[in-house]
């Protein structure tokens, strides 16, 4: 049983759904990432995304872009994702499964199974590869499961159920459910069609499922907790860091110890707000 598993056993256990926070790597610096990963987790996050800075955005808005971009210009190299990964897999943090939100082009240039055994090796339970289509994901989905290492692949509002079907067989650990038609970003309302649809795919796996794009409250987390295995917030937390290490760093003061305090103050709302909804 992957680690991916093994967590959202115990979640359903305990009838709680997961946390997990989306943290952009060597933005601005891979101390601050791990930071805020351990306050997030301090807070309640139960899995951490981990973004691998890309120069061309698959499905990222304005936010998530704009960190890539910092963390590439500060001199991001992929070493550092598995440096990141090595240091997490010490102290509080060690026990919090990592995923990596990576592009296919970077896991096939390092080379399929290269890639799988470098993030084992630094702790990470599995892989979300946005870009990846289902029509190609066979090779990698054999590598992931030889290696016990969790495919999460997508699944959108305007991907057709005979698809969803497809997608399923292929993905493990968890189903990333897109809230939204477009990018990533923080939004004031969702759609109301999101509860029927995954109703739909739950019927269909026993998967579990989490939804991510969008979530920016703990007001629009309480919202989609009731249908979902896990919510997946992103831009709101990116966001928060970036804006609490600038002010930290204008008036002086300690941007990482900054930072990693907004997120922890913002993750214990939506774990409050998730658990009592």
């Amino acid at each position: 049983m992957s680690d991916l598993s093994r967590l959202f056993d115990q979640l359903r256990s305990q009838n709680r759904k997961a946390l997990m926070p989306f943290v952009t790597a060597g933005d601005p610096d891979i101390q601050t990432t791990a930071a805020v990963v351990a306050a997030a987790r301090e807070a309640g996050a139960d899995l951490c995304e981990i973004g691998v800075p890309y120069s061309d955005p698959i499905a990222d808005g304005p936010v998530i872009q704009a960190s890539y971009q910092r963390a590439l210009e500060a001199g991001f190299r992929l070493q550092n994702i598995f440096d990141l990964g090595d240091q997490l897999s010490q102290g509080d943090t060690k026990a919090m499964p990592k995923v990596t939100m990576v592009s296919y082009s970077i896991i096939y240039r390092v080379g399929m199974k290269a890639y799988v055994e470098r993030a084992m090796k630094a702790g990470y339970s599995g892989a979300i590869v946005p870009d990846l289509l289902i029509e190609e994901a066979a090779p990698l989905s054999a590598v992931c499961q030889e290696a016990g290492f969790d495919l999460i692949q997508l699944i959108t509002p305007t991907t057709t159920r005979d698809r969803q079907k497809k997608i399923v067989e292929l993905t493990t650990g968890f189903l990333y459910y897109v809230s939204v038609t477009g990018i990533t970003g923080e939004r004031s309302a969702l759609p109301s069609e999101i509860v029927d649809s995954v109703s739909w795919l739950r019927d269909q796996t026993s998967l579990p499922v989490c939804i991510g794009f969008g979530i920016s409250s703990p007001e629009t987390a309480a919202q989609l907790a009731p249908i979902s295995d896990g919510l997946i917030v992103g831009s709101a937390i990116v966001r928060r860091m970036a804006e609490a290490a600038a002010s930290a760093k204008k008036a002086g003061g300690d941007p990482v110890a900054s930072a990693a305090s907004e997120v922890k103050a913002f993750c214990e709302q939506l774990r409050s707000a998730i658990d009592n909804a």
